[in-house]
């Protein structure tokens, strides 16, 4: 049964219903039908509730703000992983930040070219969580390849040794508690300096319809020591305005063009792919006026980078 009086905390059901409301998108929510609560707990760092939901499977949520329902999940997941995958010269050591529920990780070891992954995830009960409640999405948790080290992905970061890995994914939460320093310009200092020359960079870029100042920020001032920084957009209805985004930035040092807008390769016909393909890769470029203008205005000075792809 569902439960019929509110959760204690920050997460919300009330007659049936989650419902998400949060400052960070005043004015709106969204709402799912629960079927039953799993799991409800405060972890050392954030509220933790798992719901199975009427529609859309399990849900997990932190801090009363959805992260992954079954239902949708590949959209976010395979677009986060595949747009720098595909955009990097055959990569081999892939670095995860965050992404406890294990759908990123499941995207990257699909590639033939990746020998070890090292995933840094900061709570270690999202993990524990994602393998009982959805072992579909947290399926290769235990692959071999993978080092899974319950962490911050900060010190990992500036402690981490220079030109380590072909690709950085940083599947993070929304910008505050846990995931709040994730999203600063000494970060991706040193994220710059951990890449290996050519290497690809892709975060949990926020919503164009409610982040703009954030997307600007990312694009321009923690892009601005990468040959190219570039943003892209993904649907995900379960997800505030339905929309999320991933900034994505290359380390020089790589033939062929900085930007990845365009995939390096087209996706294996073996590959087990739901949402991705190299049509969805491209297309996720096109952004709406009002941000391509506001990025085109303040792009800054031509010494930063080079100009984006679109100019």
């Amino acid at each position: 049964m569902a439960e019929s009086a509110p959760l204690q905390g920050l997460s919300l059901i009330e007659n049936g219903w989650f419902i998400e409301k949060n400052a960070q998108w005043p004015g709106q929510a969204n709402a799912l039908e629960v079927k039953e609560v799993l799991l409800h707990k405060k972890t050392k760092f954030q509220d933790l509730l798992v719901f199975a939901s009427a529609k859309h499977g399990n849900v997990i949520v932190l801090d009363g703000v959805i992260q992954i329902t079954e239902r949708d999940e590949m959209s976010y997941q395979e677009m986060l992983a595949h747009l720098p995958m595909f955009s990097a010269d055959k990569p081999t050591h892939v670095l995860i930040i965050g992404g406890g529920d294990g759908g990123v990780l499941r995207e990257v070891v699909k590639h033939d070219t990746v020998e070890k992954v090292t995933w840094c995830e900061i709570d270690g009960d999202v993990v524990e969580a994602a393998k009982k409640y959805m072992p579909n999405v947290a399926v290769a948790v235990s692959n071999p390849k993978t080092e899974l080290l319950v962490g911050d992905g900060v010190a990992f970061a500036e402690s981490s040794k220079e030109n380590s890995f072909d690709v950085i994914i940083v599947d993070s939460s929304d910008p505050v508690g846990p995931a709040e320093k994730l999203f600063s310009k000494e970060f991706y200092v040193n994220v710059h300096r951990i890449l290996k020359p050519g290497g690809v960079v892709c975060s949990q870029g926020e919503c164009l319809w409610l982040n703009e100042d954030l997307i600007d920020a990312m694009v321009t001032d923690y892009g601005a020591c990468f040959a190219s920084a570039e943003y892209a957009s993904i649907q995900v209805p379960t997800y505030p305005s339905g929309q999320i985004g991933a900034f994505i930035a290359r380390k020089a040092g790589t033939a062929g063009p900085a930007s990845c807008r365009s995939p390096r390769r087209e996706p294996p016909a073996g590959m087990p792919l739901r949402y991705y393909t190299a049509e969805m890769h491209a297309a996720a470029f096109a952004l709406p006026a009002f941000l391509r203008k506001r990025l085109k205005a303040v792009e800054g000075s031509p010494e930063k980078r080079p100009r984006l792809s679109w100019q």
